[in-house]
């Protein structure tokens, strides 16, 4: 099987430019690719994750990847799937944000002599001059064809910043610029980026003449339609600082029976055909692919050491209720009134709700248990000494959970 037949058989393929010619370049590894990060925090995080992979597996194929960091383009922000403004971040921030993306990239791509390239928007984007600039691009692009872009169009009726309607300019140049320096004949992105990139093919075709292609990844939903990646705490993050392994794992342990066998073929490097033979398995079965999954996942992403560990802890998590990696939330004396604390002030400290009404009504309606006990008084509280020695276990609901203990 080609590396092209195996992503469309993954699921990964949503729009090109030009199959044939795609198809063409990467399975006899021509395609020197890029794909762009914007560092809007410090770490990347499971909506990265697909881009990541792909850039592997291409690269295992022979294709030389380009990781572009958005030094530049994180001025401005990219208005895609927003409905506000991003905050404005300063240079330093930026800079810090590129750092730590740097290396979490080289988990899963070769970075070694002429094997793949990381280059920083910054370079050239920072030292444009405005009028030049527009004298150089801004003939090539139409107003009315950006204003039916759907990266532009949902933000229309809110209200789009003119700082924001540059930015399809900017990325646009990214891939002019990877064009005429690296050779870069091909860009990959997320399904929402479409507009985006076909400015750049565009460019490229209108200034020098020459075809550069397009592809966009399938976007990682799951069966409800909404974006995976995120839990009750938000973003599920690649850093172990900001989601531990043992959250990680347990992320993917707990995705829907229907996504599973999705995330299988769109996220890990099982072999299709092993993949396949899971098709048909059922009940207690689609556990044994849910471990499979989130062990594959941590391992790539932590390691093998920190994935066996997950993987123990979760399993004696199942079978005691008591994990040795469970995340841990510290209360101290300050969160003590009169020696004791209620629950609800301890669901809100552990990050299991997000407000005290919440937290009640997670109580009355019984999904809480300390400890053995499920409990349903809301006005439920523990002493101190509850929570001594290895600390007390609560959860909400079947999958959300805390080691509670006291500094």
């Amino acid at each position: 099987m080609t590396i092209f037949d195996e992503l469309k058989a993954r699921g990964l393929l949503a729009q090109l430019t030009d199959e044939e010619e795609i198809k063409e370049l990467i399975n006899n590894g021509k395609a020197t690719f890029y794909i762009g990060f914007d560092p809007t925090a410090d770490s990347l995080h499971v909506g990265h994750f697909m881009a990541l992979c792909l850039m592997k597996r291409l690269q295992m194929a022979g294709n030389k990847p380009i990781a572009l960091i958005g030094g530049g383009t994180g001025m401005i922000g990219d208005p895609s799937g927003r409905s506000d403004m991003r905050t404005m971040m300063t240079p330093e921030t930026i800079q810090h944000n590129c750092d730590c993306f740097k290396k979490q990239m080289s988990r899963f791509i070769d970075f070694s002599e002429g094997k793949a390239l990381m280059v920083n928007n910054a370079e050239w984007l920072m030292d444009l001059n405005y009028i030049e600039f527009l004298r150089e691009v801004g003939p090539h692009f139409s107003v009315n064809n950006m204003l039916r872009a759907e990266c532009y169009k949902q933000r229309m009726e809110r209200g789009l910043s003119f700082l924001e309607f540059n930015y399809m300019l900017m990325q646009s140049y990214d891939f002019y610029e990877l064009f005429q320096k690296y050779g870069c004949n091909m860009q990959f992105g997320g399904d929402d980026q479409w507009s985006n990139m076909l400015g750049g093919t565009e460019l490229i075709r209108r200034k020098l003449g020459k075809d550069a292609y397009a592809m966009t990844i399938t976007l990682l939903l799951n069966s409800e339609g909404k974006k995976m990646g995120k839990t009750q705490k938000g973003a599920v993050w690649l850093d172990p600082e900001k989601t531990s392994p043992f959250e990680f794992y347990q992320y993917w342990r707990n995705v829907a029976d229907a996504d599973v066998l999705k995330c299988l073929r769109m996220l890990t490097f099982l072999p299709l055909e092993q993949i396949d033979e899971m098709d048909h398995w059922e009940g207690s079965q689609l556990n044994q692919a849910k471990e499979i999954l989130a062990y594959e996942l941590t391992n790539l992403v932590h390691g093998e050491e920190e994935a066996k560990k997950a993987q123990e802890s979760a399993r004696a998590l199942f079978s005691t209720g008591v994990a040795a990696q469970m995340p841990t939330c510290e209360l101290t004396d300050e969160d003590m009134e009169d020696g004791s604390i209620d629950l609800i002030s301890v669901l809100c400290k552990a990050g299991l709700v997000n407000t005290r009404s919440e937290g009640r009504r997670a109580i009355e309606q019984g999904g809480v248990t300390v400890g053995e006990d499920k409990v349903t008084d809301v006005k439920a509280a523990y002493a101190k000494d509850a929570f001594a020695g290895e600390g007390l276990v609560v959860k909400r609901g079947k999958k959300n959970f805390r080691k509670i203990i006291v500094k």
